[in-house]
């Protein structure tokens, strides 16, 4: 059985993006600790740009945790969810 497409790009999407992470914190390791500090001020208000988004996005979180401990929703293999999204928006 070939592999999906989709899931194969997911995957190398995840490979890439932790090929990205490992050379910016190499790349900034390096830096002296006072750009580092200054880096570190700029990524923590880069996350406080939007807290109604972060607050509804927890909130979600953990009523989908609720759901799937008391067992109102079940899990999919990542292949069902996979093709089902393939159907619902081919191309």
């Amino acid at each position: 059985m070939r592999a999906n497409p989709l899931i194969r790009t997911l995957r190398d999407e995840a490979v890439q993006r932790r090929l990205c992470y490992e050379s910016f914190r190499q790349s900034n390791l390096r830096l002296s600790p006072a750009d580092r500090a200054r880096l570190l001020d700029r990524l923590i208000a880069s996350l406080d740009a939007d807290a109604g988004a972060e607050t509804a996005w927890d909130e979600l979180a953990e009523t989908r945790e609720q759901e799937l401990r008391s067992g109102a929703v079940q899990t999919i293999p990542i292949e069902i969810a996979a093709a089902r999204l393939e159907a619902r928006f081919p191309g």
